[in-house]
């Protein structure tokens, strides 16, 4: 979808641990900032739009979330959509929110993403990833994933998905298996992409970890699920991200002196396909590059859903970056790290900045606008004026549930 919606301003909270805050205060946070950034007051909304995943099976909130959440900071009376898509909710909110805007039917929109994972009882947060699959094919899932990863030898990942980690971390492994033995992508690799992004996120002062990494630390670390380390996996969090969409008009009456504009945002589902067609992100991808009018060498910068250290060399495949199978040598060569060819996570990543699942997608489109306006400080992308936020989440047969992907520029 092409459109002509303005980023008027954006706000985030630092991700993390935070079991002293509730939704609200969290989310609250992040529209407070928004607002501010934007120059504008509540009263200027004409809608809101909310993403959340979780919030039901780990705080109890149902139905209501963003009526909620807005209500915390006194915002009513404008009409409150929630949107709930696994990992892509805040993205999925920002699609709406930029159609909406790009048609004329609003002037002004909010879109905010918002979660709380960390839980007393984990089991709360890792129940919050096994429903993000078919529930109905759930056993079967599992006991392939169990099958794949015995006959690869993979005794760490052979047990305990879904109680000890997120079961999202065996399949990604699998991935990961599967990439190695088909291209020759070694498990140094795919370590690469977590000390980079360490280093990105050492730089951002809003990431949940801020501790630089070597590759050899990487793979020092405690074994999550063969061949994938602790930091080759993206870790749950607490957080918000919002962002206020505009129409042009409304920019130039904000005297908005450094636009950024989204040119393009796809949302799709994935389906039942056959092994060697292309998957739902390759769609969303082409279909954004052709929307925008650009290609993968226009890009300055990428934020990509790297939910694991593989998920990011594969995006690095899907969004023509590379060739197929190259991934893992373009991180390994630099390409992707701040002052390389097209800097990949300069926020630290979902593996670094953390993954709050229903805050991410605005969290990259965050990033994105402000390293376009040249706000991003010391990970600052030299000339930055094209990025592209890679988004998805859910699982149902091979393919991702939901996906997103969005291109801006200044």
């Amino acid at each position: 979808m092409k459109t002509n919606a303005i980023v008027a301003g954006v706000g985030m909270t630092t991700f993390g641990k935070q079991l002293d805050r509730g939704l609200k205060a969290i989310g609250g946070e992040a529209v407070t900032a928004a607002l501010a950034d934007a120059g504008i007051t509540g009263d200027d909304l004409d809608a809101a739009y909310v993403g959340n995943a979780a919030a039901g099976l780990v705080t109890g909130q149902e139905s209501i979330r963003g009526q909620v959440v807005l209500r915390g900071i006194g915002l009513g009376k404008l009409p409150v959509i929630n949107v709930e898509n696994a990992c892509a909710s805040a993205s999925t909110a920002v699609n709406q929110a930029a159609a909406m805007v790009s048609a004329g039917l609003y002037d002004c929109v909010l879109a905010l993403g918002v979660e709380k994972l960390y839980h007393e009882d984990k089991r709360k947060s890792f129940a919050a990833f096994s429903g993000a699959v078919d529930v109905e094919m759930l056993q079967e899932f599992m006991a392939g994933l169990k099958k794949q990863a015995d006959a690869a030898g993979a005794s760490s990942a052979a047990e305990g998905a879904g109680e000890k980690r997120s079961m999202f971390m065996d399949i990604y492994a699998a991935v990961a298996r599967n990439h190695m033995d088909r291209h020759g992508t070694t498990v140094e690799q795919f370590a690469a992409v977590s000390a980079k992004n360490s280093r990105h996120g050492h730089l951002n002062p809003r990431a949940q970890f801020r501790q630089e990494l070597t590759v050899a630390d990487v793979l020092a670390e405690p074994m999550i699920a063969e061949p994938l380390t602790r930091p080759m996996c993206s870790p749950i969090g607490d957080g918000a991200a919002a962002v206020v969409l505009v129409s042009p008009e409304r920019a130039r009456r904000l005297g908005i002196d450094k636009p950024v504009r989204i040119r393009s945002t796809v949302l799709h589902s994935g389906w039942d396909r056959g092994p060697d067609d292309e998957d739902v992100a390759r769609l969303c991808v082409t279909e954004a590059y052709e929307e925008a009018g650009i290609g993968p060498d226009d890009l300055s910068l990428v934020e990509c859903h790297d939910a694991s250290a593989p998920a990011e060399v594969i995006a690095y495949e899907t969004l023509g970056l590379c060739a197929p199978g190259e991934g893992g040598r373009l991180v390994e060569a630099g390409e992707t790290t701040i002052g390389g060819r097209v800097p990949v996570n300069t926020s630290g990543g979902l593996l670094r900045k953390g993954h709050p699942v229903g805050a991410t997608g605005i969290a990259q489109i965050v990033e994105l606008a402000e390293q376009l306006q040249g706000r991003s400080g010391d990970r600052q992308v030299e000339g930055a004026s094209v990025g592209l936020a890679h988004n998805g989440g859910g699982t149902i047969g091979t393919d991702a549930a939901a996906m997103c992907v969005t291109i801006l520029s200044n």
